[in-house]
C-alpha cells in the first residue's frame, strides 16, 4: 500500500485492528503520528460515532507515548475536514504532533471578538441545526 511502499509501517497496532498509526511522511516535528480508522470515511464530518471516540482513545495513546519517547512539552491531536480547512487526504485521520516551548509550528490563529448580542445571535442558529 502507499504507506508501506515508503517504508512508512504501523508503529501502534490496536489490537482490535480498527486502526493504524504510521509515522507522517512529512512531519511537522519527529514523531508526527497519523491515527487512521481501517474503514473508509472522508473525514470526522462523515464517519461513525463509534469510530472517532476509537480515534480520540488511539490519538490520546499515541500522544502518551510520544510525550515519553520524546519528552515534548505537549501534544497537538489535529482533525482537517475538507480542502478549506487544509485537508489534503480525504480519509479520516488524526495528526498527533509533538510540540516543544517555541518551536514554530503554526497551529494557531489570531483571536477575534465579537459583542455578546452576536454571539448569542451566532449560537443560536448554530443550536438550530444540530442534528437530534
Amino acid at each position: 500500500d502507499y504507506y508501506a511502499s515508503r517504508g512508512l509501517g504501523d508503529v501502534y497496532k490496536r489490537q482490535d485492528e480498527d486502526f493504524r498509526v504510521i509515522l507522517d511522511a512529512s512531519p511537522a516535528a519527529k514523531g508526527h503520528s497519523l491515527v487512521i480508522p481501517k474503514s473508509h470515511f472522508d473525514n470526522a464530518l462523515t464517519a461513525d460515532e463509534k469510530v472517532l471516540g476509537k480515534a480520540m482513545n488511539v490519538a490520546a495513546k499515541t500522544g502518551r507515548a510520544l510525550m515519553k519517547t520524546f519528552g515534548c512539552d505537549g501534544i497537538n491531536i489535529v482533525q482537517n475536514n475538507g480542502e478549506a480547512a487544509g485537508q489534503t487526504v480525504f480519509h479520516l485521520h488524526l495528526h498527533v504532533i509533538p510540540r516543544y516551548k517555541d518551536d514554530n509550528i503554526g497551529i494557531t490563529w489570531t483571536p477575534g471578538s465579537d459583542t455578546d448580542e452576536n454571539f448569542a445571535d451566532t449560537a443560536k442558529l448554530i443550536a438550530e441545526k444540530f442534528e437530534k
